[in-house]
């Protein structure tokens, strides 16, 4: 096999390569006795079907599954032989005018991952923000939780707004019972409005024992098509009223909750919010780092790493402008910007490289175990039956594992980083911690780019928003919406994690109307 380097400018490289003929063939010998054993053909007794007939029958397959492989073997080659760091996988094209027999020629072109001092990690400085949990906090949180646990209380006399009435009812179009509009002893509460329009408005005044016929037409929209548009009945039968009560903070409430005392339910809250205002601690301090580590270090990247980080970037931003009020307004908007947008996407790469070549100096690693882990969590997303093709499809494709791998290995990385640096604590009140946060967020775009008005979030959500879903604090999205998420190479090749949106639906009980589908977008910032 002969290879000559035909291009070596920066970071791109090209080269020719020939495979001999006689490789092809030899490969192409070695299959055909390979299979021969197995080849059925009439007249012949099984084994004993000739070499020639085999090629005959079974050459253009064979033959092209050889020339595939010679070609992946002469790519493993030459990465080796040049000790290349491919940023993405090889351009390969197989010359014109190739056929068997003949030698193949193939031009490979590609990009190379930059060679990178090992940083050094002194002088970095970190501030801590750190927000200490309130009582009143503690007290606002048990006080939301007993407003959304209404209590009701039987009461004599008719129901009026506000009230809950047990009720049974019984659905008829044109006088038969249609199904889905049955139910016994439902609780309902009248001026909710979680039931048809006209509902609950014609049960004002009905008593316990109380029997009555309503009318009521459905929405044109209802997701039931025999009943959309239609006026149907209602027979409904009262069995109790009751009036809203007052729910006491005590032991008692925090036992309806299943806790043993309000203590514990406290306790359970006060935890909760440290760990919020931890995420958004760490989110902080990671923006400080990540902007330290940019600002220290400029190198040149493989183009098309920023074309994929790009695309990434901008399909997010055209997904989200496509659900403002005035898409075409909001796309007009981010693409005025397009240029600053290419230059988050070259910074993300740039850090993406600089992190990799950190952790791999300083031996961080995903331990096996934490990668099963990743793989269970991104497996059960399929349904039961389709998890284990799920494992052996990771286990199959480097590409699959590496991406799975990638947040975590870079959150180790901070996470080591972070240790290393001189950290001062500053206690704040979480409205100037978030305030410091969406100044940073800020900071991820040009200074240019800044005079993008208050409302665009949409710049903020998809340019900022490709962070840290591995981590507990940024579960909560008005924290995640804030980072960055660099990329990771695989053998030192970015491997970015993507972040799907989905549509929350919401299905109520007939004959509860029925709720709009959720808009598929990112949490505001």
């Amino acid at each position: 096999m002969q290879i000559v380097e035909t291009t070596n400018e920066g970071l791109k490289r090209a080269y020719t390569v020939t495979i001999p003929a006689k490789t092809i063939t030899a490969r192409v010998e070695g299959e055909i006795k390979k299979i021969a054993p197995q080849v059925k053909m009439p007249g012949f007794r099984a084994g004993k079907v000739p070499a020639n007939l085999v090629k005959k029958m079974h050459g253009e397959a064979i033959h092209q599954d050889a020339l595939n492989a010679t070609i992946r073997e002469a790519m493993d080659k030459l990465v080796a032989d040049h000790a290349l760091r491919p940023a993405m996988n090889p351009d390969v094209a197989l010359g014109e005018g190739y056929e068997q027999g003949k030698d193949a020629e193939l031009t490979v072109s590609l990009e190379v991952l930059p060679t990178i001092a090992a940083p050094s990690l002194d002088g970095l400085k970190l501030e801590k923000l750190v927000v200490p949990v309130a009582e009143d906090a503690v007290t606002e949180a048990v006080e939301r939780i007993a407003s959304q646990q209404q209590r009701f209380e039987t009461k004599d006399g008719a129901a009026e707004d506000g009230d809950q009435v047990i009720i049974d009812f019984t659905g008829k179009l044109d006088g038969v019972e249609f199904e889905g509009g049955k139910a016994e002893k439902a609780p309902l509460v009248i001026g909710a409005g979680r039931f048809i329009p006209g509902f609950e408005e014609q049960l004002g005044g009905i008593k316990a024992g109380e029997e009555r016929t309503i009318t009521v037409t459905f929405p044109e929209d209802y997701q039931a098509a025999n009943l959309a548009g239609k006026e149907t009945t209602f027979d409904i039968v009262a069995h109790e009223v009751k009036a809203p009560a007052e729910s006491k903070i005590d032991d008692d409430f925090a036992k309806e909750l299943g806790l043993e005392s309000l203590e514990q339910l406290q306790g359970l809250l006060k935890g909760q919010l440290e760990q919020e205002t931890a995420g958004l601690t760490r989110t902080a301090m990671k923006r400080q780092l990540l902007d330290q580590l940019a600002a220290g270090h400029d190198f040149d990247v493989p183009p098309t790493m920023v074309e994929a980080e790009f695309s990434q970037i901008w399909q997010q931003l055209t997904h989200e402008a496509s659900h403002e009020e005035d898409p075409a307004a909001a796309l007009a908007e981010i693409e005025a910007e397009k240029d600053d947008y290419r230059k988050i996407a070259e910074r993300r790469v740039r850090l993406g490289l600089l992190l990799s070549e950190i952790g791999q100096a300083n031996s961080v690693e995903v331990t096996a175990q934490e990668m099963q882990m990743l793989v269970s969590q991104a497996a059960q997303q399929y349904r039961p039956e389709d998890r284990q093709r799920f494992f052996e499809y990771v286990q199959q494709d480097p590409m699959m594992a590496a991406q799975l791998r990638a947040p975590l290995y870079e959150d180790k990385v901070v996470d080591f980083l972070i240790e290393k640096a001189d950290v001062t604590e500053r206690e704040v009140t979480r409205d100037e911690l978030q305030a410091a946060i969406e100044a940073d967020t800020d900071g991820d775009k040009p200074a240019e780019a800044k005079k993008a008005p208050a409302k665009k979030a949409l710049a903020k959500k998809a340019a900022a928003k490709k962070e840290d879903a591995a981590e507990d604090a940024a579960a909560d999205a008005d924290e995640a919406a804030a980072e960055e998420k660099p990329k990771k190479a695989p053998a030192k090749k970015a491997a970015a994690k993507k972040t799907e949106e989905a549509a929350e639906g919401e299905a109520e009980a007939k004959p509860a109307k029925k709720a709009p589908a959720k808009k598929a977008a990112a949490k505001k910032d």
